[in-house]
């Protein structure tokens, strides 16, 4: 009797000892999930419109320029509503540094003297753009050309 009892306080002790999961833990929990869904929805972007070429000013599957395909991708995806041009995009949400990026968010570059580029980021250096020169894709922001060019994150 003795021996099913030390065994009971053992049993209820050690299960005791495990740390509770924080709200950080929630948090970072609800992070990972929410960046996983948003890769889920780019990807499938990327899928619909891969290889759609480039049209400064389109909007359609005709042809599509950079700012043009981030704001249908987040009105299509996410219904959320952004400027039409780089140069507005850029000033929505808050600045975010290169290493804190997150699915969803907007990456810029600065391409030429007055000329911007915006793609929105995926995960793991990768960006889904529309590129003047393939059109809609993926590329990567270790690439020699893009580390370059790049200026700035937004996170909207």
């Amino acid at each position: 009797m003795r021996l099913l009892f030390v065994l009971f306080l053992t049993a209820l002790l050690s299960a005791c000892s495990s740390a509770p999961s924080t709200p950080s833990d929630a948090g970072k929990t609800a992070d990972l999930a929410s960046a996983v869904a948003t890769k889920t929805q780019l990807i499938q972007m990327h899928r619909e419109w891969k290889g759609v070429p480039y049209r400064l000013g389109g909007k359609s599957k005709a042809g599509i320029d950079c700012s043009g395909f981030v704001q249908l991708t987040f009105d299509d995806r996410f219904g959320v509503q952004l400027p039409r041009t780089t140069a507005k995009q850029k000033e929505i949400g808050h600045s975010v540094s290169k290493s804190q990026l997150r699915p969803g968010d907007l990456v810029f570059f600065k391409t030429g003297w007055s000329t911007r580029h915006v793609g929105i980021y995926l995960g793991d250096s990768q960006f889904l753009h529309a590129s003047t020169s393939q059109g809609v894709m993926i590329s990567s922001l270790n690439n020699s050309y893009w580390k370059q060019k790049y200026w700035l994150s937004r996170r909207p």
